[in-house]
């Protein structure tokens, strides 16, 4: 018997059984879009993650630490302890910066400056976090890519760019059509157009140590509070307006508030952001919590951070990161996709079923076909070709549900995003791999399915078959 009969006879008797076929191939299909979605929202994260990083050409940016802080070190110094075999490194101060300028393949080196402020613009105000950022980053994504207005030109300017998401804590919305209403002096939100942000004074809070208050407090040994506090006044003028940062972008610059470097240095505020300032060993004391640096090119991100390692600063770089986070999205995938295999299975156990079904009452036609000389492999061949044709468009079909899905669930969920102000993101993707791997998963499982209705089949008595009724 020719592969090509043994093709139509499989195929025949799934014809013939149009609902069950239907309802098993069915099974397959949910399976296998249910696979399909999981896994291109687990591949849609690791895309989006790695396509922002690109795009705004993170992976040359390196961040430089100095010396991490063991705990016990830090309790043993605040108990006023010397610690043991401690190994001398320099501090993170404006020499260290200087040096680090200085290696080659360095294009930008400055200190990582931010710390919380309230802003205040019509009337309203917000918490946000206030961001020192140098001129020269102008040129580079994401500064020269401003929704409105412009970069600043030096370090120097009493100007601020703000984001969007800041101006809606704000009760502002940015909407670009002639005859927009003004400002109002409402906290409704209000749909203004940038000209009527960008020039405009926004004034700026921090919290300050008032010293007189700090004394007496002191003097009499009363219990802290929140007198000892007030804030410092600062006013800038908004020259530009930043886009909302996407969700899958990285800590290194996102901020409410930018100001050029030189500008956030002269804010006067508190001299620590965190607890863990206080835990500085008294022998090693820094003057910048990190600095951040910025290389030509990407082949010298390698030697840049050997350098600055020599000196003895701890760094960490995106693409160090970028690894942590594809370990994360194997995990998330593995157990994305073992939700869907479990799907998967339960369809196979429906091609089981289907097959000894088919057994029963195909048993006088497996006997007649051995007995005019139909062999076992030929038998087993036929059964194979059913669950395969099953495995096959079950696979195809699962794959357009699982498109179906991706898109209608996609299209909500950025629907959802951009109406709080977001960009607009594609959550899903479905890349040629999983396409693949998910039409031979298919093909798999049906076949491995298939397996004992198959033998079951092969190994029928034809002398027992015939008899059958």
């Amino acid at each position: 018997m020719r592969s090509n009969d043994l093709f139509q006879l499989g195929i025949s008797y799934l014809w013939k059984t149009k609902l069950r076929t239907f309802l098993t191939i069915l099974g397959v299909a949910i399976g296998i879009g249910a696979l399909v979605s999981m896994v291109s929202f687990g591949t849609g994260m690791q895309k989006n993650v790695t396509d922002y990083f690109k795009k705004n050409d993170l992976f040359t940016s390196i961040q430089v630490l100095p010396e991490k802080i063991d705990i016990n070190q830090a309790v043993s110094a605040l108990e006023g302890e010397e610690p043991e075999n401690q190994q001398e490194t320099p501090p993170l101060n404006t020499r260290a910066l200087e040096t680090i300028r200085l290696i080659e393949g360095v294009e930008v080196a400055y200190p990582e400056i931010s710390f919380p402020v309230k802003v205040t613009f019509n009337q309203q105000e917000t918490r946000t976090y206030l961001r020192g950022i140098p001129a020269a980053l102008g040129t580079y994504k994401p500064f020269n890519q401003l929704q409105y207005g412009h970069f600043y030109q030096n370090d120097e300017q009493d100007s601020v760019i703000i984001n969007t998401e800041t101006l809606k804590s704000l009760g502002i919305k940015i909407k670009e059509k002639n005859g927009e209403k003004a400002l109002s002096d409402t906290a409704e939100v209000t749909y203004v157009p940038p000209d009527s942000v960008i020039g405009r004074k926004i004034t700026v809070y921090t919290s300050v140590i008032d010293p007189a208050s700090f004394t007496n407090l002191i003097q009499q040994r009363g219990i802290p509070d929140h007198s000892w506090f007030k804030q410092a006044e600062n006013q800038f003028t908004i020259i530009g307006i930043q886009k909302r940062e996407s969700e899958f972008s990285y800590g290194y610059y996102r901020a409410g508030i930018i100001t050029p470097i030189k500008t956030a240095e002269k804010i006067p505020r508190l001299p620590f952001n965190s607890v863990w300032n206080l835990l500085q060993p008294k022998h090693k004391p820094s003057e910048y919590e990190a600095l951040l640096v910025r290389v030509q090119s990407l082949e010298y991100l390698k030697p840049v951070r050997n350098k600055i390692e020599d000196l003895g600063f701890g760094t960490i770089s995106l693409a160090d990161q970028l690894k942590e986070f594809k370990k994360g999205f194997i995990i998330m995938d593995t157990a994305l996709g073992a939700i869907g295999t479990v799907a998967l299975i339960v369809a196979g156990l429906g091609i089981i079923n289907t097959m000894v079904m088919s057994i029963l009452e195909r048993t006088r036609e497996i006997g007649i076909m051995k007995a005019i000389g139909g062999s076992e492999s030929q038998i087993q061949s036929i059964f194979f070709m059913e669950a395969g044709s099953i495995g096959f468009l079950g696979g195809i079909s699962g794959l357009l549900l699982g498109w179906v899905v991706t898109k209608i669930a996609g299209s909500v969920a950025t629907h959802y995003i951009v109406q709080q102000g977001g960009e607009p993101v594609d959550l899903f993707f479905i890349p040629y791999w999983l396409v693949i791997s998910a039409m031979i998963f298919s093909l798999v499982i049906s076949l491995i399915a298939g397996l004992y209705p198959a033998i079951r089949a092969a190994r029928i008595d034809p002398v027992e078959a015939l008899r059958h009724d």
